[in-house]
């Protein structure tokens, strides 16, 4: 299998390039620095597969790593983002698991959202159509998101007689919408469309079906010119800070910044600025 299992671990200093790795269940591209990834089965409104799932959480893993990707899209091909585990490959399977291979497949599922949230590059989902189950997941753990007025999110496992505390969901929604607006969704496992997903929060904005990758590939190029490893530590400290008090944060946030006033970057920015021009991040 063309996994990067164990890859990054073997290079010196643990540094790894990215752009010619040739995805086996789903598209992969880096172009300047922008790393995308299709959720490529459009004819089944690209659904997850065991396969995809561990994959894609390899690749996050290993973006920790990654030199040559300052942030990432998450698309799906055709009209739909995605729809979430596939009932045939997935659902059905799991009929037949038993407790203790039931409950390595759920771990393994979020070990995908842990890696997400772990990994230092932004995530930039791009969202239209169906958006449901592990797929509203995917949306979810990135940081930021892109959708359409027609797009349909759904954290749909109460349909499908699961509880709605499925990857993390019970821990994120209520973050991003509120605990009551996640309360419910995550019981009724009704659609919320794009428009009520952009008032509440769900969505950053809303863009054009023909324009929404179009537009999160622009602001993740927008990001890719920033201080990147600035970014991380902003993703790093927005993750943390949740189990953390007002005065815990502070501090930590005090050790970051101070991290981050050590870095290049920020003497770029400093000799830019004095000289009336525009600072050019290196990442360093």
């Amino acid at each position: 299998m063309n996994y990067l299992a164990g890859k990054a671990d073997q290079l010196p200093g643990n540094h790894l390039t990215l752009a010619d790795y040739k995805a086996q269940h789903f598209g992969f591209n880096v172009h300047e620095a922008i790393a995308t990834i299709t959720l490529n089965r459009p004819e089944r409104k690209n659904p997850l597969t065991f396969e995809s799932y561990a994959e894609l959480r390899q690749l996050f893993l290993d973006l920790a790593y990654a030199d040559d990707v300052k942030a990432v899209v998450l698309v799906g091909a055709g009209d739909n983002f995605c729809s979430g585990g596939d009932v045939f490959e997935i659902i059905g399977p799991l009929t037949q698991l038993d407790m203790p291979s039931l409950l390595r497949f759920t771990r393994m599922t979020g070990d995908l959202v842990k890696a997400m949230r772990a990994c230092p590059q932004p995530i930039i989902a791009a969202v239209d159509g169906i958006c449901a189950g592990a797929g509203a997941i995917l949306a979810l753990s990135s940081d930021i998101r892109l959708g359409t007025e027609r797009s349909k999110t759904a954290f749909l496992f109460t349909r499908v007689g699961l509880a709605g505390c499925d990857m993390g969901a019970c821990a994120l929604l209520p973050r991003v919408i509120g605990q009551g607006r996640a309360a419910d969704l995550l019981y009724t496992g009704r659609s919320m469309s794009g428009v009520e997903a952009e008032r509440w929060g769900f969505f950053n904005r809303l863009c054009e079906p023909d324009l929404v990758l179009q537009q999160a590939q622009a602001y993740a190029a927008e990001l890719s010119r920033g201080p990147t490893f600035a970014h991380g530590m902003t993703k790093k400290m927005l993750q943390q800070e949740w189990n953390m008090g007002v005065d815990q944060a502070i501090e930590a946030e005090a050790q970051a910044q101070a991290i981050c006033m050590a870095t290049n970057d920020f003497h770029r920015a400093y000799h830019a600025f004095s000289a009336k021009q525009k600072p050019q991040f290196e990442g360093n």
